[in-house]
C-alpha cells in the first residue's frame, strides 16, 4: 500500500463528494486506501460515501471527536508507506499523489510535504508555507503586521512571505489541509496532538517532525484547490481567541521555561489590541449606514423646515426642541423602518430603501394624527423632509458604492452571466441542475473541453480567459468529465481572480465554489432551500421575539396568574428577550438548527398523541414555508403555556 488517504468530515457532503471524486482520480496509477472519518454529521455525508463511494473506508463517529483524534483514528488503522491528511473542502489534480511520492521517495530525508494551495478563485493561499509561532513571530500575526508587510523577512516569518510560493522549499509548518507524512515518521513522531481544540495540531506535528531530524517540504510542483482557506472568519475574535489558545498551548509544550513568559505576555498583548479593533470594526460595520442615514434624514427635515417657514408659513414659529424631538421620533421610525424592510440586507436594492421610508412614513403621518393640536407642526415638513431624505439616502448610496464599499454592493446583473465549460450534454444537465436549485443564471454560451469545438459551442476552454472578456461573463462553471480536475485548475490560474468559477462532477447533484478564502464555500444543490434560512426570515422571526417577549414582560404582573408554568414565566420571557431562546422552533436534526423553543409549533389535538414522523413533517413544512405570521398565530393561542 503506497498511500492512505485521511479525510475528517463534519458536514460538508457536498464538498466532500467532490473532493473524493478528484482523490480517486488521482488514484489511479497507484495503490491507494481512503478513510473518511465523520465527526457526527447531520447532513447525510455518511450515507453518501456508503451508497456512492463503497470502496472507501468509513469512520462513522457518534460525536464530534475533534479534528485531531478523528485523524489518529484513520492513522491507528492506516497500511499506507505515506499518509495524506486532507480536508474535504479540497480538489486534488490526477498527478497530484504521484508526484508527491517521486519526491519522497527520492528525498528520505524528508518527513513531510505540503504542496502549493490556492483558493476557488486561484489566489494563493500563504498559509501552505508557514515558519515556527515564536513569540515576536505570533505577535506580528496576532496583530496583523504580517499582513501589511507580506513579503517581510521580519513580520512575516509566520507565511514565510519573502520565499516564493513557486521554489521547493524547506519550511518549518506545513498545513493541516494538505499534509503528505511518511508514515514511518508519524509512527515515530505521533500523529495531530489532541490537547489542541482547533488551530495549532499542523503547527505542532510540523515541529515534532523536525524536532526528529526530518524536514518539512513546501513543493509547489502540484497545486490543490482549498475552498475556505485558512478560516471562514478570520477577522472574528473568536478566531483570534482560539488561534491564541492553540499559540499558548503550543509554547507550554516546546518552549523552554525562560521563553514561556515571554511569549504569553507578547500574545496576551496581540490579543487585546485585536480584541479592541475587532470590537470596533464589528461595531463600526453595524451601525455606519443607519449613521448615515440618519444624519441624511435629519438634515432633510431641517431643510424642509427652513423652507417651509421661508417659503409657506413665513410667520409660523416652531419650537426648537420640540422639533428636534419629534425629528429624532421620526427618524427613529423610518431607520428601523429600512431594518426591517431589508434595506440594509446585502446584496444592497433600492426598491427595499424606498419601501421601507414608505412604511415609516405612513407611520410617522399615523403618529402626527395623533397630536395634540398644541404640539402639532405641519406635516408638510415631514413628507417634504421624508422625501428628500430618501432621495438623499439613494444617492449616497451611489456615491458609496463608487468609492467600493462593500456593505452597499448591489445584486450585480452581470454577476449572473455564465460560461459553461463541457459538452453539449454536460451543459444541459448544469442547466437542468441550476433550475432545480431555482438558481437564476444567465447562461451565455458553452466552452468545449477539447482542442475543437463543436457548431453551437462559443470555443475551446484553453480560450476561457479572453472569451470571458468578450462577453463580459463573470462566472464560469467546469463540467468535471471530459476535463480533467488539472486542467480546471489550470484553467482557473489562466483566467485569474476577476472572475467566480464553480465545479461540478458529472453525475452528483450539486455544484460547487468559494469566491473568497475567507469566506464559506458556495453550493447549488437540488436538495430542498428552506426559507427559515433566508436573512428576511431570521430578522423577521427576531423581531416577533422582541415584540411579544417585551409585551409579556411588561404586563407580567398581570399575565402571570394566568399562564400554566409561573416558576419558568419571567426567566422564559427574559431569555427570548435576550436571544438565548425563542417562543416557536423544534428539535429536528434533519431541518435547520434553531434556538431553543418555548412553545411547540404542533397543534394540541385533544385525545391524540401526534406521531414521530408527522413531527417532522411539520418541522420540515414550518421550516420549507416558513412565515413571521404562523409565528404570531403560535403565540397568540398558546401564550398561557409559557
Amino acid at each position: 500500500m503506497q498511500l492512505s488517504v485521511i479525510i475528517v468530515n463534519y458536514n460538508v457532503k457536498y464538498f466532500l463528494e467532490h473532493c473524493l471524486k478528484s482523490v480517486l482520480a488521482a488514484c489511479t496509477e497507484i495503490h491507494a486506501e481512503i478513510l473518511v472519518v465523520d465527526n457526527q454529521s447531520s447532513d447525510g455525508s455518511v450515507k453518501m460515501v456508503k451508497e456512492k463511494f463503497p470502496n472507501v473506508v468509513c469512520i462513522e463517529n457518534k460525536e464530534n471527536v475533534g479534528f485531531a483524534k478523528a485523524n489518529n483514528q484513520a492513522v491507528a488503522i492506516a497500511k499506507g508507506k505515506y499518509i495524506l491528511y486532507l480536508n474535504p473542502d479540497t480538489i486534488v489534480p490526477e498527478d497530484c499523489f504521484q508526484k508527491c511520492i517521486q519526491y519522497m521517495d527520492a528525498n528520505v530525508t524528508v518527513g513531510s510535504l505540503g504542496c502549493r494551495l490556492v483558493d476557488g478563485k486561484g489566489i494563493f493561499l500563504p498559509e501552505s508555507k508557514r515558519g515556527f509561532p515564536s513569540a515576536p513571530v505570533a505577535f506580528f500575526k496576532i496583530a496583523g503586521l504580517s499582513n501589511l508587510f507580506p513579503k517581510s523577512k521580519l513580520f512575516n516569518r509566520y507565511h514565510l512571505g519573502y520565499l516564493s510560493e513557486m521554489e521547493t522549499n524547506e519550511v518549518d509548518v506545513l498545513v493541516g489541509c494538505f499534509m503528505f507524512c511518511r508514515k514511518a515518521v508519524i509512527d515515530k513522531v505521533g500523529s495531530f496532538d489532541e490537547d489542541y481544540f482547533m488551530y495549532g495540531e499542523d503547527i505542532d506535528l510540523s515541529y515534532k517532525i523536525k524536532q526528529a531530524g526530518f524536514q518539512n517540504i513546501y513543493f509547489p510542483e502540484t497545486t490543490v484547490i482549498h475552498y475556505k482557506g485558512e478560516s471562514t472568519k478570520k477577522g472574528t475574535l473568536n478566531y483570534v481567541k482560539m488561534f491564541y489558545k492553540a499559540m499558548i498551548i503550543f509554547a507550554q509544550k516546546h518552549f523552554k521555561s525562560s521563553q514561556k513568559g515571554m511569549f504569553v505576555f507578547l500574545i496576551r498583548l496581540a490579543i487585546y489590541f485585536r480584541a479592541v479593533i475587532a470590537f470596533f470594526t464589528q461595531l463600526f460595520s453595524l451601525i455606519r449606514l443607519p449613521l448615515i442615514d440618519a444624519s441624511l434624514l435629519f438634515s432633510s427635515l431641517a431643510i424642509m423646515k427652513i423652507v417651509w417657514i421661508r417659503n409657506v408659513k413665513m410667520n409660523t414659529f416652531y419650537s426648537t426642541q420640540l422639533l428636534m424631538t419629534f425629528f429624532a421620533i421620526y427618524v427613529l421610525i423610518w431607520i428601523m423602518s429600512i431594518f426591517l424592510n431589508g434595506g440594509y440586507d446585502k446584496p444592497y436594492k433600492p426598491i427595499r430603501v424606498m419601501r421601507g421610508m414608505l412604511i415609516g412614513g405612513i407611520i410617522s403621518i399615523a403618529l402626527y394624527g395623533l397630536l395634540n393640536e398644541q404640539i402639532r407642526f405641519s406635516r408638510g415638513i415631514t413628507v417634504l423632509g421624508a422625501l428628500l431624505g430618501t432621495l438623499l439616502i439613494l444617492a449616497s448610496r451611489k456615491v458609496l458604492q463608487y468609492l467600493k464599499v462593500s456593505s452597499v454592493d448591489a445584486e450585480d446583473i452581470s454577476a449572473q452571466q455564465v460560461l459553461i465549460v463541457g459538452t453539449t450534454e454536460e451543459a444541459d444537465e448544469i442547466q437542468s441542475l441550476l433550475d432545480q436549485a431555482y438558481v437564476e443564471k444567465n447562461i451565455i454560451g458553452v466552452l468545449s473541453p477539447f482542442a475543437t469545438k463543436e457548431d453551437k459551442q462559443l470555443g475551446v476552454v484553453k480560450d476561457a480567459s479572453p472569451l470571458s472578456k468578450l462577453y463580459k461573463a463573470s462566472e464560469i462553471i467546469y463540467a468535471q468529465n471530459a476535463l480533467t480536475f488539472k486542467q480546471i485548475i489550470e484553467s482557473i490560474e489562466q483566467c485569474g481572480a476577476t472572475l467566480n468559477y464553480k465545479i461540478h462532477c458529472m453525475g452528483t447533484d450539486s455544484i460547487i465554489g468559494s469566491n473568497s478564502k475567507n469566506t464559506a464555500g458556495d453550493l447549488y444543490s437540488t436538495e430542498l432551500i428552506y426559507s427559515i434560512t433566508k436573512v428576511a426570515a431570521k430578522r423577521n422571526k427576531r423581531v416577533v421575539d422582541l415584540l411579544f417577549a417585551s409585551v409579556f414582560i411588561l404586563l407580567s404582573p398581570i399575565l402571570i396568574f394566568f399562564v400554566k408554568n409561573k416558576s419558568k414565566y419571567l426567566s422564559n420571557c427574559l431569555a427570548i428577550f435576550f436571544g438565548t431562546k425563542s417562543f416557536i422552533g423544534y428539535e429536528d436534526t434533519k431541518c435547520p438548527p434553531l434556538k431553543p423553543h418555548v412553545l411547540s409549533l404542533y397543534p394540541a389535538i385533544p385525545n391524540y398523541t401526534i406521531p414521530l414522523n408527522n413531527q417532522e413533517h411539520l418541522n420540515w413544512l414550518y421550516a420549507k414555508n416558513y412565515n413571521a405570521w404562523k409565528d404570531v398565530e403560535i403565540i397568540l393561542s398558546k401564550w398561557r403555556e409559557l
